[in-house]
């Protein structure tokens, strides 16, 4: 039996667990996955030893910080700056970013010739992850921020641009259960029928962003199939399986 966790601050809205359950069921492993809220980073070591922990996953806003705690990183996760699995290998930790490979494959099927660039709402980890997706892809994009600077935008800088950006993706947590009316500071009468919109959350599904943006005909995707995908490749990381 080997021990699997979430770890970040806030984990209530989280599909992690259920994922995981039925997949150590489905397959008949007796594995077992948690939940494990910290209140800070400086947890972490006490955290992974009580549970005795394989390995884990990391959310808001840990994948930045967890970086300096870790004995090594895989090449993508190096090159993106943020970690969102970790093995841990007796004291060792060892980072890997799956966010990118999965939010790449999620990506790809709704791609037309002229989304050649895109607004991201957030400058966090996986802000980051998407950023080195687009860069490999290609697409020109702008980071969006509350508090910008000199590589990001604000917000109504943002919604100036919208109707001649026609890829718009949220990396924040606003709009996240249970403030499910929330949604980022956009104004988004710049959308259109050529527009994708594509917003990291899964829960609520659909939140209230992608059902604003579905009124001006836009092309819309959760963060559901994602979190699946980077969960999958997170086990495959853990259990040692190449595809």
């Amino acid at each position: 039996m080997a021990h699997f966790a979430l770890i970040g601050r806030r984990l209530v809205h989280s599909y992690s667990k259920r994922y995981f359950d039925n997949k150590f069921c489905a397959e008949g492993l007796p594995h077992t996955y948690d939940l494990l809220e910290l209140a800070t980073i400086d947890e972490l070591g006490y955290v992974i030893e009580d549970h005795q922990l394989s390995g884990f996953n990391v959310t808001i806003p840990y994948k930045q910080q967890i970086m300096p705690l870790l004995s090594g990183l895989d090449a993508e996760a190096k090159a993106i700056g943020a970690v969102n699995v970790v093995k841990v290998h007796g004291k060792q930790l060892i980072g890997y970013n799956t966010d990118a490979p999965a939010f790449r494959d999620t990506l790809m099927p709704h791609l037309k010739p002229y989304h050649t660039n895109a607004l991201v709402l957030g400058t966090g980890g996986a802000a980051k992850a998407l950023g080195h997706v687009l860069n490999q892809l290609g697409i020109q994009h702008t980071f969006v921020s509350r508090t910008p600077d000199s590589r990001s935008i604000d917000y109504r800088e943002a919604s100036s641009r919208l109707a001649s950006t026609p890829i718009l993706i949220n990396a924040t947590p606003v709009g996240t259960y249970p403030n499910v009316y929330d949604m980022p500071e956009l104004e988004l009468k710049g959308l259109s029928t050529k527009h994708l919109v594509y917003d990291l959350i899964y829960n609520p599904s659909p939140s209230r962003l992608l059902n604003e943006a579905s009124k001006y005909g836009a092309d819309t995707e959760n963060g559901l199939g994602m979190l699946y995908r980077q969960a999958e490749l997170s086990f495959m990381i853990w259990a040692n399986i190449k595809e």
